[in-house]
Order: C-alpha cells, then sequence, then structure tokens
C-alpha cells in the first residue's frame, strides 16, 4: 500500500464533497436538525482531517488551530456556530491539503502499521477509510438537513 494507491481513492470523495460544499447557500449553513447544523458539520469534518493528520500521519496541528467541535454538538452552552462559506471552504482546503501532505510523507511500510490514536489503535490506512466514512456520514447528513429543516420551520 503507498500513497499513489490510496491518494486517487481519497481525491475522489473529497472532491466531490468540497464541489458540494462550495455551492451550498450561506444561509443554510445555520440549517440544522437536532444539535448540529450545517456549519458546525463541515467545521468538525475540517477538525477531524486535522486530528488524523496528527493522530496518524505525524503532521502536527497547524499553530493557532483551535479544535471547538470535539466535544459534539450538545456540549457547552456557548456553541460555536459558523456561517462563513468562505472561511470554511478554505479551513476545509487546508484541512485536506495538510492530511494529504501527511499521506506524502508516510513511508509506504508504516501504512499497514497500527497506530495508537485516541480513538484507539488503527494502520493509517484504515484511517483514511474511517475519514472516507466520516465525511460520507456528513455529507448525508448535510443533504437531509437541507431538505428537512426549512420544512420544519414552516
Amino acid at each position: 500500500m503507498s500513497y499513489e494507491t490510496v491518494l486517487p481513492i481519497w481525491q475522489a470523495i473529497q472532491t466531490r464533497f468540497h464541489k458540494t460544499v462550495k455551492v451550498l447557500p450561506e444561509g443554510d449553513l445555520t440549517l440544522q436538525s437536532g444539535p448540529a447544523s450545517i456549519g458546525y458539520m463541515l467545521r468538525h469534518n475540517a477538525e477531524v482531517e486535522y486530528m488524523f493528520a496528527e493522530w496518524f500521519f505525524g503532521r502536527p496541528m497547524p499553530e493557532g488551530l483551535e479544535i471547538v467541535t470535539n466535544r459534539g454538538p450538545g456540549g457547552g452552552k456557548n456553541k460555536p456556530t459558523f456561517t462563513s462559506l468562505e472561511e470554511l471552504v478554505a479551513l476545509l482546503e487546508a484541512s485536506n491539503a495538510h492530511l494529504i501532505e501527511g499521506m506524502r510523507e508516510l513511508p509506504a511500510e508504516a501504512w499497514t502499521q497500527p497506530v495508537e490514536s485516541p480513538i484507539g489503535a488503527s494502520t493509517p490506512l484504515e484511517a483514511v477509510g474511517r475519514l472516507m466514512y466520516h465525511t460520507g456520514i456528513h455529507a448525508g447528513q448535510i443533504s437531509l438537513i437541507q431538505k428537512i429543516a426549512p420544512a420544519e420551520k414552516s
């Protein structure tokens, strides 16, 4: 297993997700069904990519990056809101580039070696699979929220 094998698969999912995010109406970022808004989920997705880059690929998080969604959308009464599509797109692009650089730097033999992390042991290859699954879950949630949240307000 190598970076050259994993990258096209990763990019196929990320390209589609990023394309979808870039055309979201900015007003939809505050839509929610349950405790998490679309903007919150986008921020969370980027933060998880940064965390996985650090845990599984040895890429330290950027200086000054604050992880604010790791306690879930219900945690704390001062739940942050994320309403700038431009900022969220920039963060998602940066987290994706950061993770890809970690993948590029990982030696081929390390892809299948288990790594201990705060979420348990996984190989970097498994971690990429988990990230793809994670992105897919949130993409589906975003689509569902866009369909049902406006109707819930009516």
